[in-house]
């Protein structure tokens, strides 16, 4: 078996993320839609933390298919 678990999870993660990045900048001025969380964008903020771990997934996924000592390689 050589599917890793960080694949996928980063692979959701960095979508998500993506997608309410990208929704957060689209929706940067409408101060009616952000009234309730204190004019703060959440789906901005947000949407980049979500982006962040999933990045931070797949790079741990992919170090790990390329150590030469991990116990998956033959």
């Amino acid at each position: 078996m050589g599917l890793d678990i960080r694949w996928p999870i980063g692979l959701l993660f960095s979508l998500v993320g993506l997608l309410m990045t990208i929704y957060g900048i689209a929706t940067n001025g409408d101060a009616a839609m952000y009234h309730r969380s204190l004019d703060i964008n959440i789906n901005l903020i947000w949407g980049i933390v979500l982006l962040i771990f999933g990045v931070f997934m797949l790079l741990m996924a992919n170090r790990h298919k390329n150590d030469p000592g991990s116990p998956d390689r033959k």
